[in-house]
């Protein structure tokens, strides 16, 4: 086993631990724990066994598995990105309701 291959499979373990951490604190949905920890039970198998992400690679059509492990880490990151955007969009939209809710009720107060 090499170096790279030992930080990766501990770093995934450390993932779990905190995402397990952050779904009894209340900051995960169940959904996104089993998302979280499938993707670094994944990430750590492919590092404990490269072959995996090869095998991977002929199935798709890619020439080698690196390839195919950057090519899927892409796509989750710009997903998570679009998720992470249209999270804000609608915090932002909230605050402005809530701002303008705010706003109308301290002056119906100055009025009486």
């Amino acid at each position: 086993m090499t170096v790279i291959q030992f930080l990766i499979i501990v770093f995934a373990l450390f993932a779990i631990t905190r995402t397990v951490l952050q779904f009894k604190r209340g900051a995960l949905s169940s959904l996104w724990l089993l998302f979280w920890i499938l993707f670094w039970l994944v990430a750590g198998v492919v590092a404990a066994l490269p072959q995996t992400a090869d095998a991977l690679a002929r199935l798709v059509g890619v020439g080698r598995g690196a390839d195919v492990v950057i090519y899927l880490s892409l796509v989750v990151i710009f997903y998570l990105i679009f998720r992470l955007y249209v999270k804000i969009e609608q915090v932002e939209s909230e605050i402005t309701r809530l701002v303008r809710k705010l706003s109308m009720d301290e002056l119906d107060h100055h009025k009486k």
